[in-house]
This record gives structure tokens, C-alpha cells and sequence, in this order.
């Protein structure tokens, strides 16, 4: 199984096995409709880090383990090379490529996301999740919307914000958005 997503939904299915847990309890637990949780679970529809996050957090286990099968084995430090992190594909235009992936108990879990430019002018999913955010824009420029807000960053910009308001992005000018997220 090389699709990514597939990869994501078979360890939610195990996790809810092992935890003995209908759908429809996750989808309670973790504040995610039914619908939103099935599709995850059967990977017919784009998972976002956001709703792992939300259900690692709750079931307390390392968001590592939902997204890249792997358990986090450090715990003084954890050096990622550039151009090495773990990553994974959430879909054609998304890249995540994680850059704490081992290190245990982590208080935040630090991407640099790559953000293909598509040819619809629309965001088309938005994610809320508990916490904060911090993203700093490394290449290229990308709009973000906040809320009601759009906002353009460009390449040095920076923005924090409370992660429970409706964010998405989208990459600008036609070219890829590489930026650095701070999930906390």
C-alpha cells in the first residue's frame, strides 16, 4: 500500500480496534462529525494533521505514530537533517515533512509544509484544531485566511494564532509555498 492517505486510515482503523471503540465514539471523543471520521478512517477524503493531531491528543498517543507508523525514541534532543524529516503526502498539492518525528513527549510538532499552486482560485478545506499555530513563510507567497481575514504573507513573514478559528491556505503567483508550522 503506497498511498499515504490509505496508510493514515488503516492505522486510525487499528487504533480504534485496539481501543475497542465504535466510529461514532471517536467522532464524539475527538469533536469530528461522523461523516468527517469515516471518511478519514476508510481514506476517501484528504486527512488533515489537524484532525490527527485532535485524535492523538485524545487518545494520547505521539501524532508520529498516526502519521508515519513510527514511535517517537528521543528524549534529550532529536536532530533532523536538512531535507530529511519524515514526510508524508496528504494529497497532490500538500507535503508534510515533519522535523521532531522522534523525539518523545514533544510540547509542539514543528512541519515544513510544501503547498503546490493548483489552478482553482479556492481554499477549499479549512482546519481548527486545539492549540496555537505559528507558520513562517521560507519560499515563495501564499494567502492565508483566518476566520473572515485573508491575509498574504511572503517569504520571511510570520503569524501566530489561535488554531480553533477556520484556517486554510493557498499557494500564490503560480509557484510553490514552502513554509515552517508550529503546531502547539
Amino acid at each position: 500500500m503506497d498511498d499515504p492517505i490509505k496508510q493514515i486510515a488503516e492505522r486510525l482503523r487499528g487504533l480504534r480496534d485496539v481501543l475497542e471503540l465504535s466510529p461514532e465514539e471517536v467522532a464524539r471523543d475527538c469533536n469530528l462529525t461522523l461523516t468527517e471520521y469515516e471518511q478519514a478512517e476508510s481514506g476517501t477524503a484528504d486527512i488533515s494533521v489537524s484532525m490527527l493531531q485532535q485524535i492523538a491528543r485524545r487518545y494520547n498517543i505521539p501524532l508520529d505514530t498516526l502519521m508515519f507508523g513510527e514511535e517517537p525514541k528521543m528524549s534529550s534532543y532529536f536532530l533532523t537533517r536538512a531535507g530529511h524529516g519524515v514526510s508524508v503526502e496528504r494529497t497532490s498539492t500538500y507535503k508534510y515533512q515533519a522535523l521532531a518525528a522522534g523525539f518523545r513527549n514533544r510540547k509542539a510538532d514543528p512541519f515544513i509544509v510544501t503547498v503546490e499552486p493548483k489552478p482553482d482560485d479556492r481554499i477549499v478545506h479549512y482546519n481548527t484544531h486545539a492549540g496555537q499555530e505559528f507558520n513562517l513563510v521560507l519560499a515563495g507567497r501564499m494567502m492565508l485566511c483566518i476566520g473572515d481575514k485573508e491575509l498574504i504573507l511572503a517569504e520571511g513573514d510570520s503569524i501566530y494564532f489561535d488554531a480553533l478559528q477556520p484556517h486554510g491556505m493557498k499557494a500564490l503567483d503560480n509557484r510553490t509555498v514552502q513554509f515552517l508550522a508550529i503546531i502547539m
